[in-house]
């Protein structure tokens, strides 16, 4: 999974993102989203994009949350070397999000919002620092009353003076996924002491105001008014949320502490929340070492990423005496468009033909197989694991929306949606292999001896960039593959900082990515796939695609005014965005795979649309004191 240099940011793309990303129930009948049904409607204590609320206004808690979770304990674990595809593993900065710097993981913790999402549905938002919120009759301002009671860690007073201060700092200084969305709000307007009114220009998406309403944190102007916003800096942020920076070695780890007289704690959208006293994050260069000190108790909690380890590596002793245990908790997200990314700005990967046919050389059946002890399934689609995923044929609704733009598509647009070849599963498909040379010669290449060469006569030479070994064992099988249709290629592993480096100068041929939307989709797909963020530093657009189909589609998705419209345009943008062969898809897995020391409780229900483990879990002090980890 892709990483981002601001947390927040990241949790809104897992969210389903990331990220998220169908609810637990039938939607009510389609019709306009409710955050255009609530206007001219009064105060609201929620809102959603499309269907009703699932929690009325007197509810006291969601029901994936554990009001009466015992408090107190350490959550620990390893930061996630999904996360460090773009950060190294460490941080040097405490300020996640302006684009210059690192930050750890989590540090959205000590930064309240105007709403928070609830997890067990689709889009819908409830009130915390803002109690309600107003949308006038066009849908074009959102004005949100502020509880009185809302305070910073200093004891200060939270008001609307900070919430427009801080979405305007981030607009004019933020991180481009945090500043590059607000191009639709004009103003941030105070109304009084505990009233702020978000305006629009109209040609925003329905879901920007919730969007801003609960991943854009708010700052103390009167803090960042005496320090700089735009600089990195290991000095913790005065913050208002349910944590703040603790003990902290760069390098090592940081600690996030409990802030005990937080203002909010006994809101129904924060009961049964936050229930550590602290949770700490602890770096290592090497996932072995990570692993060696979770096997040693070191580290109590550890999500695995890695099939190998999960099919062979837990069969130490604390496994077997039942002190450390395994559980596989469901994920409803989306699976994120995870793959290895053409870097289309260079010349030799601007044919789509040379795309599709680099693709034929990596046998996924072999892989899953052999390297991944058949623990996953083949990526198809960039909205996998959703109702956002095109399949078959374009059914009546699509084919309207790609209609327009039939000029300017491949004709696979309009056929059965473009599926990854499956393979033997010999690890070296002949058929596959012909099939990926006769799609280069028609794109002009041709064999002298060995070697590949393109219109030009110059070899064909490729590089994979990666930042961990961890990909080697996966990338050289699709190299070798490669390197038997002649091209000359590689595969590169820098530092994690050069690699982001490198990402942000555009200065790379292939590398591998993992993005998450979610299931009602945003500006943030523009982020992701428009021409506008394809020449912006540091985009998450790492592929350089800028076609204009696939932002008029784009489009379409924002502007839908239905679940079902959305789905619709959606599937269709995934048709145009899998016939450009912009990658090579990868695998994924519907579940998380967690090894932990036995000393944890948990809801009996998982969220569908995200795993806050540190948020919603407790110490069981019972099995912690078995297993003498009480302290």
């Amino acid at each position: 999974m892709i990483g981002f240099s601001s947390p927040s940011r990241r949790r809104l793309l897992q969210l389903g993102g990331a990220a998220a990303l169908a609810g637990l129930g039938p939607w009510s009948a389609p019709g306009a989203g409710a955050a255009i049904r609530a206007a001219g409607q009064g105060p609201q204590h929620g809102l959603s994009v499309f269907g009703d609320l699932k929690y009325g206004p007197g509810f006291t808690h969601f029901d994936y949350a554990n009001p009466d979770a015992p408090k107190g304990g350490k959550f620990s674990f390893s930061a996630p070397y999904w996360y460090f595809n773009q950060n190294p593993q460490t941080y040097n900065t405490f300020n996640s999000f302006i684009l210059k710097g690192d930050a750890p993981p989590r540090m959205e913790l000590c930064f309240d919002t105007l709403m928070v999402r609830a997890l067990d549905e689709p889009d819908a938002v409830y009130g915390l620092v803002a109690e309600t919120v107003e949308v006038s009759e066009d849908g074009n301002d959102y004005i949100f009353n502020l509880r009185p009671e809302a305070r910073f860690h200093d004891g200060s007073r939270l008001t609307a003076e900070d919430v427009a201060f801080s979405i305007l700092l981030l607009k004019a200084d933020g991180h481009p996924l945090l500043s590059q969305p607000l191009r639709a709000l004009k103003d941030a307007e105070v109304l009084g002491e505990h009233r702020v009114a978000l305006q629009f220009d109209g040609t925003q998406a329905l879901q920007l105001a919730l969007v801003i309403a609960t991943d854009y944190p708010i700052f103390s102007k009167r803090y960042y008014t005496a320090y700089d916003f735009r600089q990195s800096t290991l000095t913790p942020p005065l913050s208002s949320g349910p944590y703040k920076v603790g003990k902290h070695a760069v390098g090592r780890y940081v600690e996030y502490h409990k802030v005990d007289n937080y203002w909010g704690r006994d809101l129904p959208v924060m009961r049964g929340h936050c229930n550590f006293a602290a949770i700490k994050v602890e770096f290592f260069r090497e996932r072995q070492v990570a692993f060696e000190a979770f096997k040693k108790g070191n580290i109590l909690y550890r999500e695995e990423f890695t099939s190998k380890n999960w099919a062979t590596e837990y069969n130490f002793p604390a496994i077997e005496n039942g002190e450390v245990v395994r559980r596989e908790f469901p994920d409803g997200r989306p699976s994120g468009a995870q793959g290895w990314y053409f870097n289309t700005r260079r010349k030799k990967f601007q044919d789509p033909r040379v795309r599709q046919a680099l693709g034929y050389a990596f046998d996924f059946e072999w892989s899953n197989k052999n390297l991944f002890y058949g623990l996953y399934d083949r990526i198809h689609s960039y909205f996998e694991n959703s109702e956002m995923k095109a399949e078959g044929l374009p059914a009546a609704g699509e084919l309207a929306l790609l209609e327009p733009f039939r000029d300017r598509l491949p004709e696979t647009v309009f056929g059965e949606a473009v599926s990854p070849p499956v393979s033997d599963g010999s690890g070296s498909d002949r058929s596959l292999l012909r099939r990926a040379s006769e799609l280069l010669a028609e794109a002009g290449f041709r064999r002298e001896g060995s070697d590949l060469v393109d219109p030009d006569g110059k070899p064909m030479e490729i590089e994979f960039l990666n930042n961990t070994a961890a990909f080697e064992r996966i990338t050289n099988p699709l190299i070798k593959n490669l390197q038997r249709l002649g091209i000359r290629a590689s595969l590169r592993i820098v530092d994690p900082a050069q690699y982001q480096s490198r990402l942000n100068d555009f200065d790379f041929d292939i590398a591998s990515q993992r993005v998450s939307s979610s299931v009602t989709l945003s500006d943030d797909v523009r982020e992701l796939w428009g021409s506008r963020a394809a020449g912006i530093p540091g985009t998450y657009n790492i592929a350089g695609i800028a076609d204009p189909a696939v932002d008029g589609l784009i489009d379409k998705v924002i502007a839908s005014q239905t679940r079902e419209e959305m789905n619709t345009a959606a599937r269709a943008l995934d048709r145009v965005l899998r016939a450009g062969y912009y990658w090579i898809p990868q695998w994924y897995k519907n579940v998380h795979t967690v090894a932990m020391w036995d000393v944890y409780g948990y809801p009996d229900q998982t969220p569908r649309y995200l795993f806050p483990v540190e948020e919603l879990w407790w110490i069981d002090k019972e099995k912690a004191a078995k297993l003498g980890k009480a302290g």
